[in-house]
């Protein structure tokens, strides 16, 4: 599997550290930037590159409902840069920075937040919000993210169809 990761000034380092853990992992990591700190950057250079690429790998793949690479961007809140990310066909992005919170799904799962992006929504792009969680906690939600596989359950493929049918 490969890793396209991305992230502006404010999610450089953490960008940095996840790198290296993921490439410890024997992830093939592609980095789309930033390739410094420079506090005058802007989020789109880097996540909309790094997002293409996930959209590109579900067009060559007939738009599978499981996409076999993922992507990770960062920024202070990762808010903006799911926006950012969301606007491109395909991509299905979410927001963690951080929380131990659970929720009991109708199935009676307990799933923490980045389970249920991947379990439920079939997220292919994790936003990080790196003002708001630690390195450790950001390389354990990475990891979680990417082991967790989409359910496949009838009632989310709909859901996500629909969504689709609206981009």
């Amino acid at each position: 599997m490969t890793i396209h990761i991305g992230a502006d000034h404010a999610g450089y380092e953490m960008k940095e550290f996840l790198k290296k853990e993921l490439e410890i992992l024997d992830y093939e990591v592609i980095d789309y930037g930033a390739k410094e700190l420079n506090t005058d950057d802007d989020y789109p250079d880097f996540v909309i590159p790094c997002v293409r690429a996930i959209a590109e790998d579900l067009e060559q793949n007939e738009g599978q409902e499981v996409s076999k690479n993922l992507g990770i961007i960062i920024g202070a809140s990762g808010q903006a840069e799911s926006m950012c990310a969301n606007k491109i066909k395909g991509i299905r992005a979410g927001v963690y920075y951080g929380g131990e919170n659970t929720q009991t799904d109708i199935k009676g799962n307990n799933l923490d937040m980045v389970s249920s992006l991947r379990k439920h929504n079939n997220a292919n792009i994790l936003s990080l919000g790196a003002r708001f969680m630690t390195n450790e906690q950001a390389i354990e939600a990475v990891k979680i993210f990417i082991e967790t596989e989409f359910s496949g359950d009838e009632r989310h493929i709909r859901r996500i169809n629909k969504l689709e049918s609206e981009s």
